[in-house]
């Protein structure tokens, strides 16, 4: 009887004991009830006590008191019975409950219903497991010792399974210990829904007989036994190992663990008659999450800067782990070496080129798994240590030949990143280790323009991207020469036929000799025009750039006459060489182009290496035609991209690719000067430099090699404009 509470003569008395001992009265439990007297009179039963012999208690009256908060197995008005460990069903009338009943594991209502109000309210809580199959907390009780450590584990965690001290656990373990054992529940759950299976309704057996629930007497079939599929424990387990993913490292690495625990003890109830799919059998279905949880962990042990310690005890958790023969493969996966091991550290320091180490007379190798691989690059990448991940992708093997190739092709860009632009541009196009190809020969056209600008002006992108990027860091080292990066450009692109086919590329190599070789920090090239050389020169470089391109094809060591690339005219002799080798491109190549007018652009103000580029197609008269149709087809589509490059150019520029056009005597060629001619007449409220253009020059092309056609219209368009 609580204090403040009048008797009443028609009610017993609850007395809550905190004894665990077994007594007579409770049978070991923690209630128990004295009958009021049937004399409603207080006065009466003041008189008359009643006395417990055992207790010594003494009531001189009593009346029914309010049913307390208590767990299921003392409940008054339910009754309980006790088993040691029974999980698979609720014993007895054991899932009944009142609405004062608490789930002995978890300290939660086991009644939906409040006591206060007897009402369902949305924050509610209720024991989830109160009878669910392989949990069945309404069995739970205080005389067992399965239960009581059931409920121990809930109040002390999980993680007590990792052997950890109470100084190690911290805020991020706890949680990934709370997040554990929630998982656990729903994965006992999940798993004996597995094990129990279901029996098919409808089934054809082999002998295409009807289908019967029971044992075909043709074929001898089992159609009774039911069917275990373990799609559904998949897909929970998979969405598990997401959620960890979210988590911190140390919070992340307890659940993965622990669900690497859990997986290992999952047995294979399938039949070999049942054909299930991949994620239906546990022998298939386990080793692809076991595979996802130890490329997890590994990327833990190397990103997670966990105490040594700490790490240890993860590792031999795992290592403690049964696993079953079809997850054999997994027993050394966390095997991780660690930042300071010796040969790691050597290797980082660049006192190891090899990868090797002879260790009492055994050679020590430098392999690690891809996914360990791939999380310290990406750590040493973080931390700028770019000569660092250099060192070590050149020297450490691994299982995936593939994906160590991929984390490998970035090899130049950490090299540019630490200011060695020289090295850079011989890794572009020459093998690491055991490859049998270079990185050129999978470079895409973004990145072939992106470390043309790099070479060119030594700069590099801010982060550790190679595109995208909208500030760069200028000046990081001393940009590669002319003559080496022409070489080394060519290669690239004789490397690779999706390089070579593509006209981005050809476009950027060119507009690389026009450009400034210093970079403005928004990562934008200073367009320049170079100062077209002595014919004689021109002749000389057009006559051997032959032989030049072609001995680029054959040999990675090729090198080109230093008395012509190098000096004041080298950028213009670089030019001239990429001007031959696009037109040995356009002659191979142009049925699988579908754009051109980006190589016209690219020369810039550079008429004079234009003109070359157009007067060496005058010698292939039908390459020419089509070159020039697919040129007249992207000025139709490119309209507003040309006029808004006119808009930046000025007048000086239009006049000057005008001029140039339709001084040929090719009537091919023509037709483009024409061209871009009607797109200023038709866009003049676009074109306000329109009336500053040279018209006294361009009244000088009417003469007898323009055809009668272009005459009347250029008149028509000098007119125009002479209207303004």
């Amino acid at each position: 009887m609580g204090p403040g509470q009048d008797a009443t003569p028609e009610e017993p008395v609850v007395w809550i004991s905190d004894d665990d001992t077994d007594t007579e009265a409770g049978a070991g439990g923690s209630v128990q009830v004295v009958e009021p007297s049937a004399d409603p009179d207080p006065e009466v039963k003041r008189a008359e006590e009643v006395v417990d012999e055992e207790s010594g208690l003494v009531v001189t009256f009593c009346r029914k008191g309010n049913v307390m908060p208590h767990a299921r197995y003392d409940c008054p008005t339910h009754p309980f019975e006790r088993t040691e460990n029974e999980t698979s069903f609720p014993v007895s009338q054991n899932s009944d409950m009142c609405s004062q009943c608490y789930c002995y594991i978890c300290d939660e209502l086991a009644s939906e219903k409040q006591p206060q109000t007897g009402l369902t309210t949305e924050n509610t809580r209720t024991c989830r497991f109160w009878a669910a199959p392989a949990l069945c907390h309404c069995n739970a009780h205080n005389k067992s010792r399965y239960w009581k450590g059931q409920r121990s584990q809930v109040l002390t965690g999980i993680l007590l399974t990792f052997n950890l001290e109470p100084a190690e656990v911290d805020a991020d373990l706890r949680h990934g210990g709370e997040r554990l054992l929630q998982f656990v529940q729903e994965l006992a759950v999940a798993y004996t829904s597995y094990v129990r299976g279901e029996i098919p309704a409808v089934q054809t057996c082999a002998c295409r007989s009807r289908a019967h629930l029971r044992r075909c007497r043709f074929c001898h079939c089992p159609h009774s036994e039911p069917v275990h599929r373990y799609s559904a424990v998949f897909s929970l387990v998979s969405s598990f190992i997401s959620q960890a993913e979210r988590e911190p490292a140390k919070a992340s690495a307890v659940m993965l663990l622990g669900a690497a625990r859990e997986l290992a003890l999952h047995k294979d109830q399938s039949r070999a008659w049942q054909k299930v799919g991949t994620t239906e059998s546990v022998k298939l279905a386990v080793p692809l999450l076991m595979a996802r949880i130890a490329r997890l962990l590994q990327r833990a042990l190397v990103l997670g800067d966990f105490p040594k310690p700490l790490s240890e005890k993860f590792i031999r958790f795992f290592q403690s782990i049964p696993l079953p023969p079809h997850c054999f493969g997994f027993a050394n996966c966390l095997n991780v070496a660690p930042w300071d091991h010796r040969l790691l550290t050597t290797v980082l320091r660049g006192q190891n080129v090899t990868g090797q180490l002879k260790r009492s007379g055994k050679k020590e190798l430098l392999w690690e798994a891809f996914a360990v691989v791939r999380a310290r690059v990406e750590r040493l990448e973080s931390t700028g240590l770019y000569k660092e991940a250099v060192r070590y992708l050149k020297a450490v093997r691994c299982e995936d030949t593939t994906g160590l190739r991929g984390l490998q092709d970035k090899i130049p860009f950490y090299l540019c990143k630490g200011g060695d632009f020289a090295g850079a541009v011989q890794a572009l196009v020459l093998p690491v280790g055991s490859l049998a190809c270079c990185a050129a020969c999978r470079l895409s056209p973004p990145h072939f323009e992106s470390y043309l600008k790099m070479l060119w002006t030594g700069s590099v992108p801010t982060g550790n991207h190679l595109c995208g990027a909208d500030q760069w860091t200028v000046g990081v080292g001393a940009p590669v020469k002319p003559c080496v990066l022409v070489q080394r450009a060519l290669q690239v692109l004789y490397s690779s036929q999706a390089l070579y086919r593509n006209v981005h590329c050809w476009g950027a190599l060119l507009t690389t000799w026009g450009c400034s070789p210093v970079l403005e920090p928004s990562g934008r090239l200073t367009t320049l025009a170079l100062e077209a050389p002595p014919p004689a020169f021109q002749e000389m470089v057009l006559r051997v750039s032959d032989g030049i391109l072609q001995e680029l094809r054959v040999r990675t060591n090729a090198s080109l006459p230093p008395d012509l690339f190098s000096g004041p005219l080298g950028p213009a002799a670089c030019l001239l060489l990429c001007v031959q080798a696009a037109l040995q491109m356009l002659l191979t190549e142009l049925p699988w182009l579908t754009s051109l007018l980006e190589i016209l652009l690219a020369f810039g103000r550079n008429f004079w290496a234009l003109k070359l580029f157009l007067e060496g197609l005058l010698y292939q008269t039908p390459v020419l035609q089509d070159a020039v149709r697919v040129i007249v087809q992207d000025l139709s589509y490119q309209k507003g991209s040309l006029l808004k490059m006119w808009q930046v150019l000025g007048p000086d520029y239009v006049g000057e690719l005008l001029h140039l056009f339709l001084s040929f005597r090719n009537p091919e060629i023509q037709t483009i000067g024409i061209f871009l001619s009607r797109i200023v007449v038709d866009n003049l409220s676009l074109c306000p430099w329109a009336k500053s253009l040279d018209l006294d020059r361009l009244k000088t092309l009417k003469g007898p090699h323009l055809e009668a056609a272009h005459h009347l219209q250029l008149s028509e368009f000098v007119s125009v404009l002479e209207s303004l």
